[in-house]
This record gives structure tokens, sequence and C-alpha cells, in this order.
């Protein structure tokens, strides 16, 4: 996927349709969420995580315990979670997807991915 403003939308709406396929009589506030997980950590890695130009690649499996994504970039440098501000615009990305999912980061030979579990409940 090319690295654009476009990039969270489409990760999106490629979520939900992995996740309403992939498991049986799913709820949609577990879409939903994660849907949100992705767009968050899409979006972080469009703005922090690639240049122009680069391009991002977004994995999803979904079962019926819990969805798994990874998004890989093409930059080292790993997400950390910002203090809490009420002044910033931005920066609660991270934080939504705390509080929704197990995350972490692992490395790649060009770049790093970000990974989170979402369970169902």
């Amino acid at each position: 996927m090319e690295s654009s403003g476009r990039a969270p939308s489409t990760a999106r709406a490629y979520a939900r349709k992995v996740v309403e396929n992939a498991v049986a009589g799913t709820d949609p506030d577990y879409v939903f969420t994660v849907a949100l997980v992705v767009t968050e950590l899409v979006t972080n890695a469009v703005r922090y995580g690639t240049e122009p130009g680069d391009s991002l690649l977004v994995v999803l499996d979904a079962d019926d315990v819990r969805a798994r994504v990874e998004v890989h970039d093409t930059v080292r440098r790993v997400p950390r979670l910002k203090p809490e501000s009420g002044e910033r615009a931005r920066g609660r990305g991270l934080r939504i997807v705390d509080a929704l999912a197990t995350w972490g980061t692992g490395e790649r030979p060009l770049g790093k991915y970000v990974w989170a579990e979402v369970r169902r409940r």
C-alpha cells in the first residue's frame, strides 16, 4: 500500500472485511475496535514511519479468538507512548492502541513493524 493520506481509510476498510469474513458471528463492536487499531497504526506509519513515495505493508490475521495486525514501514525508530497532554492536537493514537490491544514492535532488514493483537471478548 502506498504511504499516503488515503492509506488509513483503505486499511480500515480492509480490516473490516477481513474480520467480517474470518470470524463467525462477528460483533460490530469487535469489528470497530480492530478497524480503529489498524487505522491508528497505519496513521502512525504514514506520519512517522515513511517518507514520500514509500510503501507500507499491512498484515492482518483474524480468528475466533483474536485479530493480529502488523504494519511494516521503512523507518527503524520505534514508536513510544507520549505523556498525556491536553495541549497537543496529535499524539494520542498509540494511547488508543494501548487501551484496546496488546502491542509491540519488531525489526525488519529495512525498517520495523508494529504489531497489535485485539482479543475477542
